[in-house]
């Protein structure tokens, strides 16, 4: 497999299994309907953990640009490799939101909340600020890729043994630092299942939010860049 087949291939899973469980507690008339943050957190992290795992041995598994910027940044990624990442995450993402609306069509009709409907698929924040928005995603990126630096070998990305460690901090980021924007923590995950949001057939689509997109994008960008910064100067000193 190659590495842009495992980037693709990783992204896709990670968002059917993480947009899959919030569908499962957000949908009307699923069997795991009103499971609360927990189960979201919970999952999500199941979702890394298998998703690194498929994807490791072919692509390093960053499966986030902000992965992938950071790790281009300290040196550990070839920078002409990096669009062919982010597109593969792109359209990864993208591939996995219209698995789940797939999985879950019967329960998307049966939604009759627009803003339910499009939590499947992207973030949006507890209270709309996009400045503290901003930076809530920026800290919870910065702690994430932080992290991340700390666990990946010196090669190219994350292994597969990697996989455990990396769902813990998701999981963690999210319990501890979730509740303000969703803790998008990477921009294809958000933008690509916005998208597919925006071109499905959804009964009660209402709008996709875009004046709210760039925050999930920006957000965590700036915070890998910062992470990458401050682990540079920490292994430098």
């Amino acid at each position: 497999m190659t590495p842009f087949a495992g980037e693709l291939l990783g992204t896709a899973i990670l968002i059917v299994l993480g947009d899959g469980v919030v569908a499962n507690v957000a949908l009307t008339k699923t069997y795991g309907h009103g499971g609360g943050l927990v189960a979201i957190t919970a999952g999500w992290a199941a979702a890394v953990f298998v998703a690194v795992y498929a994807a490791a041995s072919a692509s390093g598994a960053h499966l986030n640009p902000a992965v992938t910027l950071a790790l281009a940044l300290r040196g550990k990624f070839a920078w002409e490799s990096v669009p062919s990442y982010m597109c593969a995450q792109l359209l990864g993402a993208f591939v996995g939101a219209v698995i789940v609306w797939l999985a879950y069509r019967r329960h998307f009709d049966a939604t009759a909340d627009p803003a339910a409907v499009r939590g499947v698929f992207c973030t949006a924040p507890a209270i709309r600020d996009l400045g503290h928005n901003f930076l809530t995603e920026a800290v919870a990126t910065f702690v994430f890729v932080l992290g991340v630096l700390q666990i990946a070998a010196p090669t190219h990305g994350l292994g597969s043994l990697d996989a455990l460690p990396v769902a813990l901090l998701v999981l963690a980021i999210g319990l501890s630092l979730g509740g303000p924007t969703g803790y998008a923590v990477n921009p294809a995950r958000d933008l690509g299942p916005r998208l597919a949001h925006a071109v499905l057939p959804l009964r009660h689509k209402g709008d996709s939010d875009w004046g709210y997109a760039w925050v999930p994008i920006a957000g965590p960008l700036v915070g890998a860049a910062a992470a990458a910064l401050l682990h540079g100067i920490a292994i430098a000193g």
